[in-house]
């Protein structure tokens, strides 16, 4: 193929991907929406592991993460709070443009205990990825980083060509996600996504989840998934407890 007809190609097919990208995710109305409309996009480039990470300046709530990294890996990083010793989250917030990890001389660049977080996170097959910070006048730390295994030679290669492409997803990513999030609901101290407090209100006035997807619009599973998110984010064993927990603090809203 020509130079001029493979850079032809190159931009329709660009053109295609971003449109679909921007059309999905201006109607995503969750965390799981948005994960499958990012998830779909990235394997657009052969990228198959991504996370976004947004957390408030005062730092007063816990990071909002969503991510298709394994859900081992995923719930050690929360467990041992990793965000706030993970040397790529410390870098977003003091450089200015899109940079790879880890560095070649990582022993030297990086303490032991950021250096076992890569060497953790590679068992995953999370081994080398581009970050992208993202700056935000609302004052929130923001990333999306793009992820490999370590054995993935093609990665560099790929994100380096479409850097700028990347870059403008994960920018556009945020955005959308911070104007639906922006909107949720702090119950007894506990943040909840509209979302995820809708599914709550149908739940405590005795829907179920079948229910409540068919008032919503959205499907059952969804609703499961949000539930379980509230019943995570509120440290307790059943929604029923959970439904407790909002009629107490907050009657009003049932």
């Amino acid at each position: 193929m020509k130079f001029s007809s493979l850079l032809a190609f190159r931009i329709h097919w660009m053109q295609r991907v971003f449109e679909t990208f921007v059309t999905r995710i201006s109607g995503c109305a969750d965390a799981q929406d948005f994960r499958e409309t990012m998830n779909v996009a990235a394997l657009e480039f052969q990228i198959r592991s991504f996370a976004y990470f947004s957390h408030s300046a005062d730092q007063a709530t816990e990071p909002r993460v969503i991510s298709n990294y394994p859900q081992d890996w995923a719930t050690r990083y929360r467990e041992k709070a990793y965000h706030k010793i993970d040397p790529v989250i410390r870098s977003v917030g003091t450089q200015p443009e899109p940079f790879f990890w880890p560095s070649e001389n990582c022993s030297k660049t990086y303490c032991d205990l950021e250096t076992n977080i890569f060497e953790e996170a590679a068992e995953f097959g999370i081994g080398r990825g581009l970050t992208v910070p993202i700056h935000d006048r609302h004052k929130q730390k923001a990333a999306m980083t793009f992820a490999a295994p370590v054995d993935d030679r093609n990665f560099v290669e790929t994100a380096r060509v479409y850097q700028h492409a990347l870059q403008l997803m994960a920018t556009c990513f945020h955005i959308h996600a911070r104007r639906l999030f922006s909107k949720a609901t702090i119950i007894d101290g506990v943040t909840l996504t509209k979302r995820e407090l809708e599914c709550l209100q149908w739940a405590a006035r005795g829907k179920s989840a079948g229910d409540t997807a068919e008032i919503l619009g959205i499907k059952r599973r969804t609703v499961t998934f949000h539930l379980e998110n509230v019943r995570r984010k509120f440290e307790v064993r059943t929604v029923a407890q959970a439904i407790a927990i909002l009629a107490v603090s907050r009657p009003d809203l049932i």
